[in-house]
């Protein structure tokens, strides 16, 4: 099948990309980045004169883009999107219900709302490409990546709460900062949906608007748990919990902010996803994973990579975890912050335990969790994907 995609600065577009070719696709790209989600009369343009004649199969994305799906209803051609952030508030559009849509997200309870309404989204977990892994492990020599602890991913230091806090009259500062304490020590409950009650939204929209179009059914609640509050409480869980980690281990943040202060962690800066991170995870004893509590209950990308490049990972819980992981012997979830720093202990301790449970959780991904089996799950609704 030819297929266009479009490509942005998704992490694992090449990994898709290239188990589409190993398939005996043919693949086009269309990039470009987009004026808005819904409306660029250059880009719909470009893509309507790709599709026209009906040269491509289907159109791909990472992530879902109601202009695309739009243009594609226009020339009848099938829209593939497969969603590696959660919420994705472009899906709550209804460009959803569009009859070409094909959509996949990783998050279980997104899926079910959408179930409900009777939109094209179905569930997909993420995975991960361990043959990738093996190759950028296998590239380097040396110790360069060792540490007792790491984690890669952003600390948010700059995020929308903070960009509003001193317009937020002195009660909605309490409440939040409040809420953003509650939640960042509560790891197996999202309080966000309870915290943000129908009284205290009225109250909110008079200081955050969201900007949205007619076709958008987006709401304020969403809005602001996933895009203030949920970012907020990564970066002070983050911070947090790295911080203290670094007073008794040795920590390496790889990270895209230069300016973060860990108290002793290493702040090595940015790692490239496809062949530094994974050296990361290999040779770190630990790797961390703080999953956004946007997330409801889905698994994160960074699970699957570091398990993918044979890394020991120790995971805040989610919810989905036990579908594909046993606790203690593929990866283990912790559910408070205590639990965390005596697992951490433990763990660096046992160093032959530790090994064991990062080869059993490599084995089960790179048998049931890599690309081609999650391409085999999307043909069930893609006759010749």
């Amino acid at each position: 099948m030819k297929i266009l995609t479009y490509r942005w600065k998704a992490y694992n577009h090449r990994d898709i990309i290239n188990c589409l070719e190993g398939r005996g696709h043919s693949i086009d790209e269309i990039s470009g980045e987009l004026a808005s989600f819904e409306a660029d009369t250059e880009f719909e343009e470009r893509l309507g004169a790709a599709l026209d004649g009906g040269k491509y199969g289907l159109v791909f994305s990472v992530n879902y883009f109601p202009l695309i799906s739009d243009v594609c209803q226009k020339y009848k051609v099938t829209y593939v999107s497969w969603c590696c952030d959660s919420p994705i508030s472009t899906m709550y559009h209804q460009s959803v219900f569009n009859e070409v849509n094909r959509i996949f997200t990783f998050d279980r309870l997104e899926w079910m709302t959408f179930r409900d309404m009777d939109a094209p989204v179905y569930y997909l977990p993420l995975c991960t490409d361990p043959d990738r892994a093996d190759k950028a492990v296998a590239g380097v020599a040396g110790t360069g990546y060792n540490a007792d602890i790491s984690f890669v991913g952003s600390m948010y230091n700059k995020n929308s709460y903070d960009e509003i806090y001193g317009h937020l009259p002195e009660y909605f500062r309490g409440y939040f900062d409040a809420a953003i304490r509650l939640q960042k020590n509560a790891y197996a409950d999202c309080l966000l949906d309870d915290l943000l009650d129908g009284g205290t939204l009225a109250a909110l929209d008079r200081y955050f608007v969201v900007d949205k179009s007619e076709r958008s059914f987006s709401d304020l609640s969403l809005a602001f748990s996933t895009t203030v509050l949920s970012y907020k409480i990564a970066q002070a869980e983050r911070q947090e919990l790295i911080a203290d980690l670094s007073r008794a281990h040795q920590v390496n943040v790889y990270t895209d902010d230069e300016d973060a202060d860990f108290i002793r962690a290493n702040n090595c800066g940015l790692v490239d996803y496809w062949e530094g991170a994974p050296r990361v995870f290999n040779r770190s004893k630990i790797n961390l994973n703080l999953t956004l509590r946007s997330i409801r209950s889905g698994v994160p990308l960074r699970v699957w990579d570091i398990l993918g490049a044979g890394g020991f990972c120790i995971t805040n819980y989610q919810a989905e975890l036990p579908m594909y992981f046993v606790n203690g012997e593929d990866l283990v979830w912790f559910k408070s912050r205590g639990e965390l720093f005596r697992l951490i202990d433990y763990y660096l301790e046992h160093e032959d335990e530790r090994r064991r449970i990062a080869e059993n959780g490599y084995r089960k991904v790179k048998e049931f969790h890599d690309y081609k089996s999650r391409m085999d799950e999307i043909a069930e609704y893609v006759p010749g994907f």
